[in-house]
């Protein structure tokens, strides 16, 4: 049945797209005549093949994992639309390029809005494997390499899929493969970037330079396609009042005629003084340069002003601390350092999310803890036979008061392991973590603290790489 689902799902992509092609007014065939370039064609082999096969499985899981498949599926339409805009146009400018990525920035910040808004959901992990690698979309804003932007992204959502064939290995097979048909869209992606976009997005060496207009409305509605969005704003005027529509020209005579004047062009420049020389005035020597910073992930520039401004006060939630089925929630707890959770069974799992300065005790053998987002934050357990998880946190404390098999540490700085003598061989992993510790008891009950590494050296040998922790000078 998942195959003859799958099929239909492919033939029905299929058809919208001739569909589309023979439209005589629709915008998502491409160029004159329905004819779309070889790299568009490859796109829609992608679309068509893993990404209809994940938005086939999306629909037999069905409940808010289908609705965040809806939410990619936009992705993709957005994206191929600049696909078909780059490979008929040349390359804008920046600001037009803004524009252009709007349609891909929205639906990207639309499914990582939803994951946020469903933490309560029992398809959270698949929720948040989409919501971590989604921004992989944003490749077409990357230069020169593209392609390791993908495959970073891939990785993000291994941590939760890995979560998914834990929890449905045994039980449903339709949620191994959705895992499957959800990392291999970011591969087969990173085949095609390494094919027809390996440097970055390639745009047509002729044809008109891209517009604004060009990109398509963020949320498309049925009947005929509303009007284009307006073009970008012009540039800024440094020079007197603004022009009509002669302005562009008349600042490129302006610019023309300030280069013949030769020699007397230096003539407008402002005189400097010794005092605003730095070899003449040694004060001057002592003021910071200005900050520069590197590179930002993929966003959309001209999003963020707006998004700040409107943005609402933030509102404290009320804290949770509650036995829902298996699972005890521990929330939005603010400098409650009594927070004890009894009674517990082996099949029994505690998540804490958002607390601050505050300390937990969990009593009896249950099977799992998770510790996401929280500040200063202090956790005591007893026994605990699958693992302990700290995501996203910082300045964490952690005692093991009798055994537990493994704790992970992922995107957390600042986490201390006290261990007990019950618990020596626990397995500790970490990763993008600083600032962890492990403290490890004696006979007399003292704690010895040893650092984990974080730096490592890797060299090839020949046959694979080696990788081994450096020592720490001094």
């Amino acid at each position: 049945m998942a195959e003859l689902a799958n099929l239909v799902q492919r033939l029905e992509v299929a058809v919208g797209r001739l569909e589309s092609m023979s439209s005589p007014g629709g915008s998502a065939g491409g160029s004159a005549g329905g004819a779309v370039c070889a790299y568009v064609e490859a796109f829609d082999e992608i679309v068509s093949g893993p990404v209809a096969q994940y938005l086939s499985l999306s629909k037999q899981i069905g409940g808010d994992v289908q609705k965040h498949a809806e939410m990619v599926k936009q992705g993709f339409s957005s994206q191929r639309q600049l696909l078909i805009t780059a490979s008929t146009s040349q390359k804008p400018s920046d600001t037009v390029m803004t524009s252009l990525l709007q349609p891909v920035s929205k639906a990207i910040q639309q499914v990582q809005t939803f994951r946020e808004q469903n933490r309560s959901s029992p398809l959270f992990n698949h929720l948040s494997a989409v919501s971590e690698s989604i921004p992989a979309l944003g490749w077409v804003a990357m230069a020169p390499k593209p392609c390791p932007y993908v495959k970073e992204m891939q990785d993000a959502a291994m941590f939760y899929t890995n979560r998914v064939l834990k929890d449905y290995k045994e039980k449903d097979k339709t949620h191994v493969d959705w895992v499957k048909a959800y990392i291999n869209i970011w591969t087969e992606l990173q085949n095609y970037i390494k094919q027809h976009h390996t440097t970055g997005l390639t745009w047509s060496k002729s044809g008109p330079v891209a517009s604004a207009s060009a990109a398509p409305p963020s949320a498309p509605a049925g009947g005929c396609p509303p009007p284009p969005p307006p073009g970008p704003p012009p540039p800024m005027d440094l020079g007197g009042p603004s022009g009509g529509g002669d302005s562009a020209a008349d600042k490129r005579n302006e610019l023309f005629a300030s280069i013949n004047k030769g020699s007397d062009i230096t003539k407008g420049l402002k005189h400097v003084s010794d005092d605003q020389k730095t070899h003449k005035n040694p004060t001057l020597r002592t003021q910071g340069a200005p900050v520069r910073t590197g590179p930002k992930p993929f966003s959309s520039p001209s999003a963020r002003p707006a998004a700040a401004a409107a943005a609402p006060p933030t509102r404290s939630l009320p804290p949770v601390l509650e036995l829902d089925g298996k699972k005890w929630k521990v929330e939005n707890q603010e400098g409650a350092q009594d927070l004890v959770i009894q009674n517990t069974e082996l099949k029994q799992v505690v998540y804490a999310f958002k607390c601050n300065k505050s300390t937990l005790q969990v009593k009896g053998k249950l099977n799992s803890i998770t510790v996401d987002n929280c500040k200063k934050m202090g956790l005591v357990f007893d026994d605990v036979v699958g693992i302990v998880e700290i995501i996203n946190c910082k300045d964490v404390k952690v005692q093991v008061m009798g055994k537990v098999p493994t704790i992970s540490i992922n995107k957390t700085d600042g986490c201390h392991v006290y261990l007990s003598s019950d618990s020596l061989s626990c397995e500790i992993i970490s990763a993008k973590s600083s600032e962890m510790n492990v403290l490890v008891p004696d006979k007399d009950g003292e704690f010895t603290e040893i650092p984990v590494p974080e730096q490592f050296k890797t060299i090839w040998d020949g046959k694979k790489l080696v990788t081994t922790a450096t020592e720490i000078a001094g």
